[in-house]
C-alpha cells in the first residue's frame, strides 16, 4: 500500500481523503462542518483559523478511525483561496482570515488597480491587506507573516513558511506569467509587504516534512513523523488535479458557495479586463479560470424563503419552461466578481401574476447562476479556451435539473463526476505525485491522475429549443449587468 491523505480547508468545512495510490482506491474519507463569524457588517465574511484546526484534527480522528496511517507516505493540503491569515513575530493569529466572499475591501480594490493599472478584485488578498492597513492599524503593525489558508495549515505540519505559484496567483501581488511576485504591487499594498512574505518554492516540491508538533496539532501517530508535505494549492487548482483537468480539452465546473470553471493550459491566458483570472495550476502550468461568487447559495436562499427542501423544490421547478416565464433572477446577493459589481444586489425581474409561486423562482435561481457562468465562459471561449465539455463537480453538481440547465446556458455538454470531494483528491494525488517525483521517477502528474476521475451519471447535453430560450434570457441578464 501507498497511502496519500488529503485534506480540503474549504468555507463551509473540511474534508479528508485517504487513498491508495497501488490500488487507485479512496480507503477513508471524513467531513467536518463549519460556518463563517457572525454578527459582522455587510460585506464582510471572516473566519479563524482555529476553526480550520479544530476540524483538521476532527476529521484525522475520524480518517484514523477507519484506517491504519503509519504507512502513510506523503500528506497534501487544499485551502479556499484568497484568504489572509495574518501572523505576528510569535505565530499568533493577529486576526481572524478576511476570506475569498468578504467583499469589504472594494474602495481598496479601486485604488490598488488604479496604482498598478490592471484589474485585482476586491475578494483577492491585497486589498484586504490593504483594508487592515487602512481601518486597523495598529494590528498590521503587529504583523510580520502573511500566509494563504493552505499556507498557514502546510506551516503549522512543517514549521517551514512557503507558498506556491497556484494559489499565489490569486493574492493579486502575483505574476502569472513570470510566476513571481510582482514588485511594484507589493509596494502599493505596503512598503513592508515583500519581507512580510513566505519563499515562493515550485509547485509539486516537498514544502517541508510533518514535525513532532505537526503530528501532534493534527492528531497523528508518532509513526508519520517526517512524512514529506507537498506544496498543496488553491482549493481549484486541488480540484483540477482530481477531476482530471491535468491537460488540455479538459474543462471543469465546480458549483460550490461559489462557482468556478477552469482548464490547464500550456500558456497564459490574459485577459484585458482581468475577468478571466490568469493563474498558474498548482503542477507547472496555468489554470485560466473564472469565479463567480454566487451558486448554491442563490438555491439556499429560496429554499429558506419557502420552508421546502431542495429536492421538493426541484420537483416543482421540474415542471416550469425554461425561461420561467419572463422571471429573470439576477443572483448578485452577495456582489459579485464576474461581472465586476462587488457592491451590486440581486433582483427578480419581469414579475407578474402566478410567478412568484416556488418552483417557478427556484428554476428562475438555477437558470440565473447558469447564465452569469455562461457569460462567463462566453468570454473564456473569446479568449481562445476551447469548451465543449465540462466535468461537473461540487455540491450542485448533483441536482440533474440544474446540470440539464447548465449544459443549455452553456451550450456544452455537462458530464457529472462519481467523486464529490475533488479538492481533496487533487490534494492526495498531488502529495503522491511529489513523492514519487523525488524518488527520482520521471512521472507526470497527469499520469497520476489519470483514470480517478469517473463519471457519475449520464451526461448531459444541450438541447437546440432550450437553448435558444436560455440564450435569449443570458442577454438580457448581460444587458441587466452592464447597466
Amino acid at each position: 500500500m501507498a497511502l496519500y491523505l488529503g485534506f480540503d480547508v474549504g468555507t463551509q468545512g473540511t474534508k479528508a481523503l485517504l487513498i491508495d495510490d497501488v490500488q487507485r482506491a479512496v480507503v477513508a474519507r471524513a467531513s467536518a462542518s463549519y460556518g463563517l463569524i457572525e454578527g459582522l457588517p455587510a460585506g464582510h465574511a471572516e473566519q479563524h483559523p482555529d476553526t480550520w484546526a479544530a476540524a483538521l484534527r476532527e476529521v484525522t480522528t475520524r480518517i484514523l478511525q477507519q484506517a491504519d496511517l503509519k504507512r502513510l507516505a506523503g500528506i497534501g493540503v487544499s485551502g479556499q483561496q484568497h484568504g489572509a491569515v495574518v501572523l505576528d513575530a510569535d505565530g499568533a493569529v493577529v486576526r481572524p482570515a478576511k476570506l475569498w466572499c468578504d467583499t469589504s475591501a472594494a474602495e481598496e480594490a479601486e485604488e490598488l488597480s488604479a496604482r498598478v493599472g490592471r484589474a485585482i478584485p476586491a475578494g483577492f488578498t491585497a486589498p484586504k491587506l490593504a483594508w487592515m492597513r487602512r481601518h486597523e492599524p495598529e494590528l498590521w503593525r503587529r504583523v510580520d507573516l502573511v500566509l494563504l489558508p493552505h499556507d498557514w495549515v502546510n506551516w503549522k505540519l512543517t514549521a517551514l513558511a512557503t507558498m506556491e505559484p497556484g494559489d499565489a496567483s490569486g493574492t493579486g501581488w502575483f505574476d502569472a506569467q513570470t510566476r513571481a511576485f510582482c514588485a511594484r504591487t507589493l509596494r502599493a499594498v505596503d512598503p513592508r509587504l515583500a519581507g512580510m512574505l513566505p519563499p515562493l518554492v515550485e509547485s509539486g516540491s516537498i514544502a517541508g516534512t510533518l514535525t513532532l508538533q505537526g503530528a501532534a496539532w493534527l492528531g497523528l501517530p508518532r509513526e508519520c513523523i517526517g512524512v514529506p508535505v507537498s506544496t498543496g494549492g488553491g482549493d481549484n487548482m486541488m480540484s483540477a488535479i482530481g477531476a482530471g483537468a491535468t491537460r488540455e480539452g479538459v474543462a471543469v465546473l465546480s458549483l460550490g458557495t461559489s462557482a468556478t470553471v477552469f482548464a490547464h493550459s500550456s500558456r497564459a491566458l490574459l485577459d484585458p479586463e482581468g475577468l478571466i483570472a490568469p493563474f498558474c495550476d498548482s503542477t507547472g502550468g496555468w489554470l485560466p479560470l473564472l469565479c463567480v461568487m454566487n451558486a448554491t447559495g442563490v438555491l439556499e436562499e429560496v429554499r429558506a424563503a419557502f420552508g421546502l427542501d431542495l429536492d421538493a423544490l426541484t420537483r416543482e421547478a421540474e415542471r416550469v419552461e425554461p425561461g420561467c416565464g419572463g422571471l429573470l433572477f439576477v443572483p448578485y446577493l452577495v456582489g459579485e466578481r464576474v461581472p465586476n459589481l462587488p457592491r451590486a444586489s440581486g433582483s427578480l425581474l419581469g414579475l407578474r401574476q402566478g410567478l412568484l409561486r416556488p418552483g417557478v423562482v427556484f428554476r428562475a435561481a438555477l437558470e440565473g447562476v447558469a447564465l452569469n457562468l455562461a457569460l462567463g465562459v462566453e468570454r473564456m471561449r473569446g479568449l481562445g479556451l476551447a469548451i465543449e465539455t465540462v466535468r461537473a463537480v461540487g455540491g450542485g453538481a448533483r441536482n440533474a435539473l440544474w446540470r440539464s440547465i447548465l449544459a443549455d446556458a452553456l451550450e456544452a455538454t455537462v458530464v457529472p463526476l462519481s467523486e464529490p470531494e475533488t479538492a481533496a483528491l487533487g490534494a492526495a494525488l498531488q502529495a503522491a505525485w511529489t513523492r514519487r517525483r523525488s524518488a527520482g521517477e520521471a512521472i507526470a502528474i497527469d499520469a497520476v491522475a489519470n483514470g480517478w476521475a469517473t463519471e457519475s451519471a449520464a451526461p448531459e447535453r444541450p438541447d437546440a429549443r432550450r437553448v435558444l430560450a436560455l440564450r435569449a434570457a443570458r442577454e438580457r441578464l448581460a444587458r441587466v449587468a452592464q447597466a
